[in-house]
C-alpha cells in the first residue's frame, strides 16, 4: 500500500480539509480584528499596493534592497500564498538568479550562480541550516523547512562569506517564518485554515496554525500534512514510480516585548517517514537497470529550537544589541539495497549543532553604519550502518558512511561598515576572521585526522545615486568553503553508480566574486540587471580512482583539483500600470568552464540552461486576480564528462521547455478566500536540468483557504 493508503486515503484528506474550512466560515465571530499593519504605503485606485522592498539578509540589518549594492531576491508572503509547494525549494521555482534541482519528490535544491548543495548557505531565522554532513552535490535537506510556515524568502546572490562564513560561495538563502507581533491593548487571536488538492500527484495539503496576543506578547502554533501520490508526467500520462511521499511538519513561536527589550522562542519540526529516490529506483539515462533495488530515506526529520534577545540603545553608541542561541538535530536515515545484491543496508546519520551569535549595531550622523559580532556553532555527527542478508537472514556490522563522533566546531567574528562618501555614493567594507576544528576519529576506518583551518575574507561594495530611482552598483568578496565531514571521511554509496572513499586531507574551496548592476526602483517599476564572474578555486570534487566495488561502482575520492571560471547574467523587473495590470519578468543565464591541472578546460557540471520566466497579474475586481505566467528553459548541451555519466542526465543534452500556467485567485469575504490554478495548461512533458525526475504534466490546484480573527478586552 502507498503513504497514506492510496487514492481513496487522500480524497478522504481533502475532503475533511474543505470541511474544516467552511465549517469554519459558518462559525463567526463577535467582532473583526487582528495585528495592525502598517497604513502608511502608497495605494492606487485599483488597490494594488506599492511597498519598499526591504531586506534582512544583505547586511544583517535591515535595509532597502534598492539601497544595497548586492543582488537580492526577494518573495514575499503574497507571492507565496499562491503557490502550493511540496518542498520549501519548490517557492524558489523561477526567481531571479535560482534554478532549482529535484533528483526526487520531497527532495530539492537551490543552485545559484552555478554553485549548488554545501555551497550554498541555507538559514533559518538567522541561524545555519548547513550542517557538518551537507553535500556539495544536491541535497535533500531545505526540504526539513515546512514550506507552510514562511514569512518570505530572500536569496542574497554571490559570496556571502563576509557576513555568513563558510558555504556562502554562490550565495546565502535566507528562510524568515512569521512571528507573531500585535500592537493593540485588548487581546487579539487569529485562526487560519487550508486546504488544497493537486491532481498531478493527487496531493493533499493541510495547514493549521493559531496566534493570538497584545501589546507586548504574541503566540503561535501550527500544523502542516501532506500526502502526495506517485507523479503523472507530461504528454503520454505515464506514471512515474515510486514518487510518493508524506510529511508532516509543526511549530510554535512565543515573543515577549517590553520597552527596549524583546525575546523570542521558537520551534520547528519536520519529518518525512517514508521518501524513495526515484533516480536511484528506476533506470536512468545509459543504465539497463536502477542501480538501487531499494532506497528510501527512512526517516528523515528536523527539529529546530531557536532563542533570540535583543535590545534597542543599550549603550550610547550602541543602537541594538542581539543575541541568538539554536539547538538543530537532523536525522538522514537510509534504507538501501543494490540491484542485484542480497544485502539490504540501514543507516542511522544524525547531526547535532548548537549556534551561539551575538550582533551589535551603531550609526554615526548617517554618514556610518557599523555591523559587528562574533559567531560560534559546535556540530556532531553520529553515523552508523547495519546490513541484512535477505536470502539467508545473516545480520552485518558494516563500516558507516561517516566516521561516528566526528565533529565540525567553527569560531567566528566579523564587521561591516557602510560608509557614505557623499550624497550619492555609499561603500560597504567588511572582513571576517574565521577557525574551525575538526575532528575525525578512526571510528571503524582505518584514517583519523583532527584539523584547524583559519580563513580571513573579505569584501567591498559601492552603491552610486545616478537618480532618485537609478542605483549603479558594484561588489567584490571573497567566499570559502571549509571542508566538512562529509567531503573527508564519506565512505559508500553515491549517485551515478559511485561508490566514494574517505580523504582527509583536503584544503577549503575558495571564490573570487565580483558583479556590477543597475536597480531601478520607480513609483511603478523595479527591476534590475546585473552580471557576474566568479573565479572558483581548490572545488572539492570526487574523482574516480579508476577501480570499482564487487557490485560494480565506480569508486571515487574527494579531492581539490580543479578551478571554475563563471560568467552570469540576471534581469528582473515588475511594472504595476494604472489599469489593475502588474507585468513581471526574470532572466537568469549562467556559463561555466572547468580547468584541470593539465591545462584543459571543458564545461563546468550541473550549470543550468539560460531559464526565467514571464508573467501578468490582473485585477478583475478588488477581489478577483488572474496571474498567467510562462516559465522556461533553455537547451543544456554543454556538458561535463561528470554530467555525461549521470543517469539523471541525457548525454546528448537536456532539452529546453515553455510551460503556460495560469491561476485565479479570489477573496470570497473577509474570511474566506480559494486558489484555482492550471500549471503546465499543455501537459508539456519535460524534465529540470539536472533533476531525477521529470517535472508534473498537466496540474489542476484548488485551495481553500479561510482565515478569522477576535479579540477582547
Amino acid at each position: 500500500m502507498k503513504n497514506g493508503g492510496g487514492l481513496g486515503g487522500r480524497r478522504s484528506l481533502c475532503a475533511c480539509s474543505f470541511l474544516l474550512i467552511l465549517g469554519l466560515f459558518q462559525l463567526g465571530v463577535p467582532r473583526w480584528s487582528g495585528a495592525q499593519e502598517s497604513s502608511a504605503s502608497p495605494q492606487d485606485k485599483t488597490g494594488i499596493i506599492i511597498l519598499p522592498e526591504l531586506t534582512i539578509t544583505a547586511a544583517r540589518r535591515e535595509q532597502a534592497s534598492f539601497e544595497v549594492p548586492q543582488a537580492v531576491t526577494t518573495i514575499r508572503q503574497n507571492e507565496i500564498a499562491r503557490q502550493t509547494p511540496g518542498v520549501l525549494p519548490d517557492l524558489l521555482r523561477g526567481a531571479t538568479g535560482v534554478f532549482v534541482q529535484e533528483t526526487t519528490p520531497g527532495q530539492g535544491t537551490p543552485i545559484i550562480r552555478g554553485l549548488t548543495g554545501s555551497s550554498v548557505l541555507m538559514l533559518v531565522d538567522g541561524m545555519r541550516l548547513n550542517t557538518a554532513f551537507f553535500r556539495p552535490a544536491p541535497n535533500q535537506y531545505s526540504a526539513l523547512v515546512d514550506a507552510y510556515n514562511v514569512e518570505r524568502l530572500e536569496v542574497v546572490r554571490g559570496a556571502g562569506s563576509t557576513l555568513y562564513g563558510s558555504d556562502a560561495l554562490g550565495g546565502v538563502v535566507h528562510i524568515i517564518t512569521p512571528v507573531p507581533e500585535y500592537q493593540t491593548q485588548d487581546w487579539q487571536f487569529d485562526s487560519r485554515a487550508i486546504g488544497r488538492f493537486a491532481s498531478a500527484d493527487l496531493a493533499g495539503i493541510t495547514r493549521l496554525s493559531l496566534s493570538g496576543g497584545k501589546q507586548g506578547l504574541g503566540f503561535s502554533a501550527g500544523l502542516t500534512y501532506q500526502n502526495r501520490d506517485d507523479r503523472r508526467d507530461g504528454g503520454d500520462a505515464h506514471i512515474q514510480s515510486p514518487s510518493d511521499f508524506e510529511a508532516y511538519a509543526a511549530n510554535g513561536t512565543l515573543l515577549t516585548k517590553h520597552g527596549a527589550h524583546d525575546a523570542l522562542l521558537n520551534v520547528q519540526y519536520l519529518r518525512q517517514p517514508k521518501t524513495p529516490r526515484y533516480d536511484e529506483l528506476v533506470a536512468g539515462f545509459g543504465q539497463t537497470h536502477p542501480s538501487a533495488a531499494r532506497f528510501f530515506f527512512e526517516p528523515n526529520d528536523r527539529v529546530f529550537l531557536h532563542g533570540r534577545y535583543r535590545m534597542q540603545q543599550p549603550l550610547t553608541l550602541i543602537d541594538r544589541l542581539e543575541f541568538h542561541t539554536s539547538f538543530q538535530e537532523i536525522n538522514d536515515d537510509r534504507r538501501t539495497q543494490d540491484f542485484g545484491s542480497p544485502l539490504e543496508q540501514r543507516e542511522r546519520n544524525r547531526s547535532r549543532m548548537v549556534g551561539v551569535t551575538a550582533q551589535l549595531t551603531s550609526h554615526w550622523r548617517d554618514r556610518l553604519f557599523l555591523t559587528y559580532g562574533a559567531e560560534v556553532y559546535l556540530d556532531s555527527i553520529t553515523s552508523r550502518r547495519r546490513g541484512r542478508n535477505r536470502e539467508t537472514g545473516e545480520r552485518l556490522v558494516l563500516q558507516s558512511r561517516f566516521a561516528n563522533g566526528a565533529t565540525l566546531n567553527s569560531f567566528a567574528g566579523y564587521v561591516q561598515s557602510t560608509i557614505r562618501l557623499h550624497p550619492q555614493l555609499v561603500a560597504v567594507l567588511g572582513g571576517r576572521v574565521s577557525y574551525f576544528d575538526i575532528d575525525l576519529p578512526q571510528a571503524d576506518r582505518e584514517i583519523g585526522v583532527s584539523l584547524g583551518i583559519d580563513d580571513l575574507t573579505g569584501q567591498a561594495g559601492l552603491t552610486y545615486r545616478l537618480t532618485p530611482s537609478v542605483n549603479l552598483v558594484a561588489n567584490i568578496g571573497r567566499g570559502f568553503r571549509v571542508p566538512n565531514v562529509f567531503d573527508l571521511s564519506t565512505l559508500g554509496p553515491r549517485p551515478g553508480n559511485r561508490f566514494n572513499i574517505p580523504n582527509p586531507h583536503l584544503k577549503p574551496e575558495k571564490v573570487l566574486s565580483i558583479d556590477a548592476g543597475l536597480k531601478w526602483s520607480f513609483s511603478r517599476f523595479r527591476g534590475e540587471v546585473f552580471g557576474f564572474y566568479s573565479d572558483f578555486e581548490d572545488k572539492i570534487e570526487a574523482v574516480p580512482t579508476g577501480a570499482v566495488t564487487s557490485e560494480n561502482r565506480f569508486i571515487v575520492q574527494s579531492r581539490n583539483l580543479n578551478s571554475v571560471r563563471l560568467f552570469g547574467i540576471e534581469a528582473s523587473g515588475r511594472f504595476s500600470a494604472r489599469d489593475g495590470w502588474e507585468l513581471f519578468a526574470s532572466l537568469t543565464y549562467t556559463w561555466a568552464e572547468e580547468r584541470f591541472p593539465n591545462g584543459k578546460t571543458a564545461p563546468a557540471s550541473r550549470i543550468p540552461p539560460a531559464n526565467g520566466r514571464v508573467g501578468t497579474l490582473y485585477a478583475l475586481t478588488r477581489n478577483l486576480e488572474l496571474e498567467a505566467f510562462l516559465r522556461f528553459s533553455a537547451d543544456q548541451n554543454r556538458l561535463s564528462v561528470r554530467d555525461e555519466r549521470d543517469s539523471r542526465i541525457n548525454p546528448n543534452g537536456t532539452l529546453g521547455w515553455l510551460t503556460t500556467n495560469l491561476r485565479l485567485n479570489w477573496k470570497v469575504n473577509d474570511h474566506i478566500s480559494a486558489l484555482l490554478a492550471v500549471e503546465n495548461l499543455f501537459d508539456k512533458s519535460y524534465r529540470e536540468h539536472g533533476s531525477g525526475i521529470n517535472a508534473p504534466g498537466l496540474h489542476a490546484i484548488v485551495a481553500l483557504e479561510a482565515k478569522f480573527s477576535t479579540g477582547f478586552p
